[in-house]
């Protein structure tokens, strides 16, 4: 197995390596002054089962659209020099969002981003919590693994739930399936009632609606509040407030990826939300260390996950 990590802060793949036991691969990124790169592996591929790590985020030095240039012809790089398997570990899938048509002329964004890897000769794909499962699944051809965020938010939730009333809930209608799984695997897991509740949003043109409306009993309970993604922490806050109204007595907000753009921090340094756990699939980098909402935040590691699915995949792969 090759492991090799493209992201320019390395902590996820790091703790990625060490939970698999081996060490990340060198290559060589040579930046020209035009912003052009070349990359290249510096261990030979050839005949090797290879992962590649790059979560496409928005980060300070490189936006979504460099990252996955770069993934995509290392990937293709790993290919041409006879890797036998390759596979994009991909933390933080961007275009994920735009997964279907709902204005004349839309684009597939999400499809035409699963063509260009499979262009280039992915094998196999591997993302945490996609913005739409069924979506996402639709719309590779190459085998793909989907992992839910909320096995690595278990551990936690004794400690943030308590002894009282517990809920999961969405944030909107688009994640009741999401937040039910959880709800069910949590009810057989604490042996005890775990309620659902789901919050009405509406969004068009950009411009996000919500009202107090609430499905589901919420009453006096800790409500674990899940969603694919904060962004600017908007969605979140709407939707603590209705469950607030709807007699919520704690509100946590989780979420797989903590993008935290625009006005985030003042968003969620708001009383309606106690507490915002995602994992680290994106850097908090956006957070002012030392205020309200980074006070707030818990970063959970994901790289478990992704430990073990690679581990199961790679011995598949030997047999």
């Amino acid at each position: 197995m090759l492991l090799f990590c493209l992201d320019s802060d390395c902590g996820f793949a790091l703790a990625l390596a060490a939970a698999l036991d081996e060490t990340l691969a060198r290559h060589e990124d040579r930046r020209f002054e035009d912003g052009e790169h070349k990359l290249r592996p510096l261990v030979d591929p050839r005949g090797d089962d290879v992962y590649v790590v790059s979560s496409l985020h928005g980060g300070l030095q490189d936006s979504p659209h460099d990252k996955l240039c770069r993934l995509l012809l290392f990937l293709a790089t790993l290919r041409e020099h006879g890797a036998a398997r390759v596979t994009a570990v991909v933390p933080y899938l961007a275009y994920a969002r735009k997964d279907r048509q709902t204005k004349p002329l839309d684009p597939v964004t999400l499809r035409y981003v699963a063509q260009l890897f499979e262009a280039m000769g992915t094998d196999q794909m591997i993302v945490l919590e996609a913005h739409n499962v069924a979506a996402f699944q639709n719309a590779f051809r190459c085998p793909t693994q989907h992992l839910e965020a909320h096995r690595a938010f278990d551990a936690l939730v004794p400690e943030l739930a308590g002894e009282g009333p517990l809920a999961v809930a969405s944030p909107d209608p688009g994640g009741v399936k999401r937040a039910l799984l959880w709800r069910e695997s949590l009810e057989a897991r604490l042996v005890r009632p775990v309620h659902f509740a789901m919050v009405d949003k509406r969004r068009s043109l950009g411009l996000v609606t919500s009202s107090r409306l609430v499905a589901g009993d919420v009453d006096g309970a800790t409500v674990l509040l899940l969603d694919d993604l904060i962004a600017s922490g908007e969605t979140m806050l709407g939707a603590a407030a209705a469950l607030r109204h709807a007699g919520a007595r704690k509100v946590v907000a989780l979420a797989a990826h903590g993008l935290f753009v625009g006005a985030a921090a003042t968003v969620l340094a708001e009383p309606g939300i106690d507490t915002v756990v995602v994992t680290d699939s994106v850097p908090a980098f956006r957070l002012p260390p030392g205020g309200t909402a980074a006070s707030k935040l818990r970063v959970v590691s994901a790289a478990p996950l992704f430990a073990q699915a690679i581990r199961e995949s790679h011995t598949a792969w030997l047999r």
